[in-house]
């Protein structure tokens, strides 16, 4: 009786084994796209976020380091021997406007540099899947 429901049931698997092999049935191809890309989107939306947060940061920072420029050139005044005779308060102001105004202007380079290399990888991106288009790149 075991030996008849051993092979009834060996039977049984490799019947449902040869079955599932006939049933494989591959996504379509509209859905294979549209994995692809939703994949390619999520790359493009982080690159151009990062982007976007680059440019404003330099904005920002481009029109805080005109206000300190603007600033320490009050500071320096305007006569001719006015730094033989500057006052200890105005040359530690002086000096404190050098490193606001040399942090900025580092940082301003970072950021260009930052900027380009990410507009590299769009335009790479952009190359290497020439169909997709998102909604930001229309603006």
């Amino acid at each position: 009786m075991f030996q008849l429901f051993l092979r009834a049931r060996t039977h049984n698997f490799l019947r449902g084994h040869s079955r599932g092999e006939q049933e494989f049935r591959a996504r379509s191809p509209e859905r294979d796209m549209e994995t692809d890309r939703s994949r390619i989107e999520a790359i493009m939306t982080a690159i151009e976020d990062a982007l976007h947060a680059a440019e404003r940061e330099q904005s920002g920072l481009s029109r805080r380091v005109e206000d300190v420029l603007a600033r320490a050139a009050v500071t320096f005044g305007n006569g001719d021997d006015e730094y033989l005779e500057r006052e200890d308060l105005d040359k530690h102001h002086q000096d404190l406007f050098d490193k606001e105004i040399l942090n900025g202007q580092r940082r301003l380079k970072e950021l260009g540099s930052s900027i380009a290399h990410f507009k590299f990888l769009k335009a790479a991106m952009l190359s290497r899947f020439p169909e997709f288009r998102s909604p930001a790149s229309t603006n």
